[in-house]
């Protein structure tokens, strides 16, 4: 069965190991998440629960008080659903905070990549330039469209565009350190997105 937790990116650092050897971490603000709603076979089809972070100060519409207002809670900014848990280990309205993880053990962070506006092929795709002498009429173009019979642009062609933005998930990220005083994951390595963008840590699917 697997557990997850919502958060939010606050930066990196580092921390060393007895050995002395440097780990470059990432730290989360791991919650408090609240369970807003339990999902089931009979009712939804499938089993989850819904999970929210971060207080909506302002701005919450009708709905969103109404759903909060069931598990006691305020309106959330984050909201996002967990598969495969063991619905009987939750209540709604229970909070969950950073000692759901411990030490050692390996997670997948799920968040939104950095946006990088429009760029040209040899930054969004890793395309190398033409020659970059005087004669080439060729150096950071597209490129051939492929052949001449199909009279279109055939589909998953890399062209220029909007970059970044995207969902991307990191898989098998060892937790370092949990700080259970300030709800604080310490996680090896880089995660997707800004600072304070939101990040939602579940248990690695391929350990």
């Amino acid at each position: 069965m697997t557990k997850g937790i919502l958060g939010k990116k606050l930066g990196m650092t580092q921390v060393f190991a007895a050995d002395g050897t440097v780990i470059p971490v990432t730290v989360i603000l791991a919650g408090p998440c609240v369970v807003l709603q339990k999902k089931d076979l009979e009712n939804d089809g499938y089993e989850a629960i819904q999970l929210g972070f971060d207080d909506k100060k302002k701005n919450a519409i009708k709905p969103e008080l109404g759903h909060a207002k069931k598990a006691g809670a305020a309106p959330k900014r984050y909201i996002k659903e967990f598969r495969g848990v063991t619905l009987s280990d939750y209540e709604v309205g229970q909070e969950l905070k950073a000692d759901v993880f411990s030490e050692g053990e390996f997670v997948d962070v799920t968040g939104t990549s950095k946006g990088k506006g429009f760029q040209g092929n040899i930054k969004r795709w890793g395309q190398h330039t033409g020659p970059m002498a005087h004669g080439s009429r060729y150096h950071r173009g597209p490129g051939s469209m492929g052949s001449i019979q199909a009279n279109r642009v055939p589909k998953g062609k890399h062209l220029p565009g909007h970059m970044g933005v995207e969902t991307v998930t990191l898989q098998n990220l060892q937790v370092v350190k949990v700080d259970t005083e300030r709800n604080v994951l310490l996680v090896k390595g880089s995660i997707p997105g800004p600072k304070n963008s939101y990040v939602s840590v579940k248990l690695t699917v391929k350990k």
